[in-house]
């Protein structure tokens, strides 16, 4: 029988767990940009605390460009504040596609102007919002990073410590050392390999690990990118390699290597998921079963959340293994999605008998800890 303390530690080391799979389904929005879908935490698509939203002058004139918006946010931050823009950019994200399709990097942007605008990471956290699956936070540790320069690897280990201080392994942690993966590729000029590097001079291992997830995530926006400031041609990126760079690195960096690299790999085949299955086949372990939970991520991802869709693309997998891993993180993306077990409950639901009760199982367990 554990004790109370026994019990609160042990769940907050799965919420240590969690949390770094919850955020990092973000990596997935950059490479579903392409077909128009775009992933957020639902019960966060409403109006920011009631503000009234300010008229979308971009729309109007039908300048849908992201410079144009970038403008808007740029104004409206700097007159009102960040929770007046993310008032804004909710009112318009069912009513303008490009809005949509485009959410995480604008919320970036955000983040970035907020950071020039409160000065601090405490005034400007406590301004920020998850909206959009918390791109907000990556552009804070972008603007920070970027006006400290080389000093923010120096540095690096006090930056965050007063959210490691308050509550480790919160989302404002995890989303300051993630974010911290970002900036090191914008202060080291988009070298993966550099930024890595960066990340291991963190102390703890858990910031490490989300910094590299960091890391990875920016590599892959760098080909998608809008925002002509950090559009760049990966070289780290190979449509004939698709699990490269996860192939060519050191063990301590695949495993976050790995669960993002399956929406890359998707683009580069077409979104063919029985092409990416075989890629994750071909996966040695232990990061096969990342492959494929990754995979179960693009597939809940890409349907938004959609039970037969995610279920048939599940299924394709080659075996037990492939399938059931699919099926996790699906499952946890679901609950991630909605914020809630019903609706991956109706995706165990409709499996066949081997996979129901395991996937009734992880929901209950990933649900416990929100």
């Amino acid at each position: 029988m554990l004790t109370t303390r026994q019990f609160k530690d042990l769940k907050k080391r799965l919420k240590k767990v969690n949390r770094v799979w919850l955020v990092t389904s973000a990596a997935a929005i950059i490479l579903i940009i392409a077909s128009g879908v775009i992933w957020q935490l639902k019960h966060d698509a409403g109006s920011s605390k009631n503000i009234i939203a300010p008229p979308d002058k971009c729309a109007t004139t039908n300048d849908i460009t992201f410079g144009c918006y970038k403008k808007e946010l740029t104004g409206i931050i700097n007159n009102s504040g960040a929770e007046t823009a993310f008032a804004f950019l909710k009112a318009q994200y069912d009513k303008v596609p490009f809005v949509k399709s485009q959410c995480h990097q604008l919320v970036h942007v955000v983040g970035r102007v907020a950071y020039d605008k409160y000065g601090n990471l405490s005034d400007t956290f406590a301004n920020g919002d998850q909206f959009c699956w918390s791109g907000f936070y990556h552009g804070v540790i972008e603007e920070l990073s970027k006006s400290k320069g080389e000093e923010t690897v120096k540095s690096a280990n006090s930056i965050c410590e007063d959210l490691r201080k308050k509550e480790a392994y919160s989302f404002d942690h995890y989303n300051c050392v993630h974010g911290l993966g970002h900036g090191f590729m914008f202060i080291l000029k988009q070298n993966l390999f550099d930024a890595l590097g960066a990340c291991d001079t963190l102390s703890d291992s858990y910031e490490r690990s989300s910094c590299y997830g960091g890391v990875f995530m920016q590599n892959i926006m760098n080909v998608q990118s809008p925002d002509k400031e950090t559009n760049y041609a990966s070289p780290y990126l190979k449509t004939d390699q698709p699990m490269y760079p996860c192939t060519d690195i050191e063990d301590r960096y695949k495993s976050q290597c790995y669960l993002m690299q399956t929406s890359y790999a998707l683009q580069a085949v077409g979104y063919d998921f029985k092409r990416v299955f075989g890629l994750c086949d071909e996966t040695p372990d232990p990061y096969r079963d990342t492959c494929y939970q990754s995979l179960g991520r693009d597939a809940s991802g890409q349907s938004i959340s959609d039970v037969d869709t995610t279920r048939e693309k599940c299924l394709l997998g080659r075996d037990y293994e492939a399938q059931y891993n699919c099926i996790s993180g699906a499952a946890k993306d679901f609950v991630s999605y909605f914020h809630s077990d019903q609706q991956a409950k109706q995706l165990c639901a409709s499996l066949p008998s081997n996979l129901r009760s395991p996937c009734f199982e992880i929901v209950d367990g990933y649900y416990s800890t929100f």
